[in-house]
């Protein structure tokens, strides 16, 4: 934690140095000294320590300056650092003006000059008011800043995006928190969000890779050329880089947005081998990059992968940034992309009432607020049970006739047990209305044609996904629906084949490119047949490599 700042201003510069010389001999260990000669940079200072994270313990201020008086900059400098001490030097006439500032900025003391000697007239009352100011202060926030409105939906793309990747953030909404609106105002950029780093960097309405690259991630490639590397960072790319790595192949993941894939997004995984507890998604996803990055992969996070081609054994994957990684092999690992809700409209709301996944960046949004959750499977079961401990009452609109058929039956069982968890069944959504924000959904019996609105604050949806593969289709054979034919598939259902041998099993229409996960059609798609998908795509990798 960076220290504190006791911050001096006057406009005299020799009294201002012999503040600076005094407070230094006796705090600088335990505190930052600064200092300033105008009351202008002074606020200036100021909005640049507060988008630090840098607390300001005591203000040492003269009264008598010519642009603007010790206690009108303290009326401003409160706004930024309520809870700092207020030290108003002041020549004896100015007495009257000291007493008078105790009541208009809570001033805490008041020095005459000159304070000689400090040792008995300066340091006791500095470090009176010090020990005042420590037992008393709010530890600050060390991490990053998100500054933006609740309902803007390029601030919660921000936020999930911090979120999944496990960078610790505070979101402040300046439309309730008078700090972060006067820091949004006086920056240079006020295009919103505002992301605030913890070296000073200020960052304005961010692209993902600009975000990535400005919080530590990894996001370009090492090395030009790679034994292996994976699209898709969900558990079946996972477990082929941590396979990859460990039996000796150089190994890259590439990853468009966070680990864990849809796996990720999950609460909670009950029925996982070995976590007789569960485990939250996303804690399995990060427990899997530290594995595969002990065991030496690299993993390339927020680079989107926008096509494949093959120039004899060498396969090369393209980004959107124009540059491309070559390898000998490929793992296609990447997963589903959610379906969007057919409801006309709605996308306007997405980010503002309208979220895909369990979204649980938002819980605290809805604390104590109905929502409802759109979709009869096990994530959105999951997500109901989270919502439930945070939220009045969660209200689960299924289009089947009953949980049972798409839901494990321990987590139906659960729901059942949960006095806030309404479920509604053989029932769509039809219609998402609002202002700025999501105020009430219309339901449809699907039956009798029934129709009601309800009042709802957020809608979480899981409808279901599609294969994330369109970037594939000149490279292999998809089938209708964007699956990747692997294996025998491919005989069967493709004439392109051009070895004389068969494909291995997991290998693609094009020899070398492998698929595991839910990309792939026949995928059984679970959490563990993807690990175990991406772990033996390793070995048929290594049979490949052996041919070439």
């Amino acid at each position: 934690m960076s220290k504190a700042v006791i911050f001096a201003l006057d406009d005299e510069p020799t009294v201002l140095a012999a503040v600076q010389r005094d407070l230094r001999s006796e705090f600088a260990e335990r505190y930052r000294i600064l200092s300033a000669t105008s009351g202008g940079d002074a606020l200036a200072t100021l909005v640049e320590l507060k988008a630090r994270g840098t607390d300001v313990a005591v203000f040492v201020v003269d009264q008598r300056m010519p642009e603007m008086s010790g206690t009108q900059f303290l009326v401003q400098a409160m706004d930024l650092f309520p809870g700092a001490k207020r030290v108003l030097l002041t020549a004896y006439a100015d007495t009257d003006a000291a007493i008078a500032a105790i009541n208009e900025v809570g001033l805490d003391h008041y020095l005459l000059k000159p304070w000689d000697p400090p040792t008995e007239k300066l340091y006791p009352v500095i470090e009176d008011v010090l020990v005042d100011w420590e037992a008393n202060r709010s530890i600050p926030f060390e991490g990053v800043r998100v500054l933006g409105t609740t309902w803007s939906p390029a601030t919660y793309e921000i936020k999930t995006f911090l979120a999944r990747n496990a960078v610790p953030y505070r979101f402040e909404d300046i439309e309730r928190d008078t700090e972060a609106a006067a820091i949004v105002d006086s920056a240079a950029s006020s295009t919103l969000p505002l992301v605030l780093l913890p070296d000073g960097t200020t960052l304005s309405a961010p692209d993902r890779m600009e975000l990535a690259e400005a919080t530590g991630f990894h996001t370009a490639a090492d090395s030009r050329f790679y034994d292996l590397v994976i699209i898709g960072g969900g558990p079946a790319g996972l477990a082929g880089a941590v396979y990859g790595a460990s039996e000796g192949l150089t190994t890259a993941m590439i990853e468009r947005e966070a680990p864990g894939g849809q796996a990720g997004t999950s609460s909670r995984i009950e029925n996982y081998l070995g976590f007789p507890k569960g485990i939250a998604g996303a804690d399995l996803a990060h427990r899997a990059i530290a594995q595969a990055s002990r065991l030496g992969a690299e993993l390339i996070t927020a680079a989107e992968v926008t096509s494949v081609r093959v120039e004899g054994t060498v396969k090369i994957v393209e980004l959107s940034d124009g540059s491309d990684i070559r390898c000998k092999a490929i793992l296609v690992a990447s997963g589903m992309t959610v379906r969007r809700l057919g409801v006309p409209g709605y996308e306007k709301y997405e980010g503002a009432g309208v979220y895909y996944g369990a979204a649980a960046t938002e819980a605290a949004t809805y604390k104590d607020q109905p929502i409802y959750v759109v979709g009869g499977a096990n994530s959105a079961g999951q997500a109901a049970v989270m919502f439930s401990k945070t939220s009045s009452k969660v209200t689960m609109v299924v289009r089947s006739t009953s949980l049972g058929e798409k839901m494990s039956a321990y987590l139906v069982e659960q729901i059942a047990s949960i006095d806030n968890i309404d479920v509604i069944t053989n029932t769509k959504v039809v219609e998402v209305s609002g202002e700025s924000m999501v105020a009430s959904i219309t339901l449809e019996n699907r039956e009798s044609g029934d129709q009601k609105t309800e009042q709802a604050r957020a809608l979480f949806i899981f409808v279901g996904a599609i294969p994330h593969s369109g970037f594939l289709k000149d490279a292999v054979e998809l089938n209708d629906h964007g699956f990747i034919y692997t294996g025998q598939d491919v005989l069967d259902f493709t004439s392109v084949w051009p070895l004389e041998r068969d494909p291995f099993p997991l290998e693609t229409s094009a020899p070398g490119i492998f698929a595991a996960g839910d990309v792939r059609e026949g995928a059984v798609r679970r959490v563990a047949s993807a690990v175990g998908e991406g772990s033996v795509s390793v070995s048929m990798i290594h049979r490949y490599l052996d041919t070439v």
